[in-house]
Formats: C-alpha cells, structure tokens, sequence
C-alpha cells in the first residue's frame, strides 16, 4: 500500500485537525494567557475576526477567558496597554507572535515568567518553614 493510497483521520474528521491545532497553540505558551500569564482556556483572535482576522496561528493566541471576553472586538495591542497587568516583555512576545517568529515570542514568554516562578518559590520555602516550626 503506498502513502497516497492511505486514508488520514484529517481527511474524513477535519475538526481533529482543528482541535489539535488549538492544543498545540495552549501547549506552546504552556496553558498559559499570553495577555495577562493565567491558565489559558480559549483562543483569541489578536485582529478580530469581525474586523477581518483570520484563523490562522500567528492571529490566534492562547488566552484566558477573562481577557478574551474584555479584549472583545478591539486591537489587542491598543487595549492589552490601557490593562493594569500590561508587561511589555509580554507585548513584545505577542508582536513577535503576530510576526510569524514563535521562538523569539516563547523566549519572550519565558522571561515574562520569573516573577511568578520567584513568586511560587518563596511561598514554597514560607510553606516550608512553617511546616518545621509546627513539627518542633
């Protein structure tokens, strides 16, 4: 049996593709919005679609539902920089997104992270302490 002959799942079911491609665009970010860093739950259209947008990756990022829904129908750069959570490593990392260089903007993203990743571990370590003045 030669490849062309084969019959992809894609072919008969494309939602599967769609699907996937939603999961693979959670999983770069690390289930994470790329406007505000909370756990992702939904697709935002950077140019909306009513204005035009396509569903394409490099106008679809992962985000949370809070953002998506007050993001609404308008430029997602003009109203993530009105936003008090506003980062500019994490506007810089949706321009590179948008400009089709996912490497630079998961970088971006990386480095966006380190407050929250300082955060966890000083309440691990506060955690920690606790927990051994309570055994003394």
């Amino acid at each position: 049996m030669l490849a062309r002959d084969a019959v992809f799942l894609e072919d008969l079911c494309p939602k599967s593709r769609v699907r996937r491609w939603r999961q693979s665009l959670h999983t770069f970010t690390g289930q994470s919005c790329i406007y505000c860093g909370k756990p992702s739950e939904s697709i935002d259209h950077v140019l909306p679609r009513s204005r035009g947008g396509m569903s394409i990756t490099e106008n679809c990022v992962p985000a949370c539902l809070a953002c998506n829904g007050h993001k609404s129908n308008t430029d997602a750069f003009d109203w993530y920089r009105r936003q008090k959570f506003y980062d500019p490593r994490r506007a810089m990392a949706l321009r590179a997104w948008t400009e089709g260089d996912l490497r630079l903007a998961l970088k971006l993203l990386e480095w966006a992270k380190p407050n929250q990743i300082e955060h966890q571990k000083n309440s691990k370590r506060k955690i920690e302490q606790d927990w051994s003045l309570q055994a003394a």
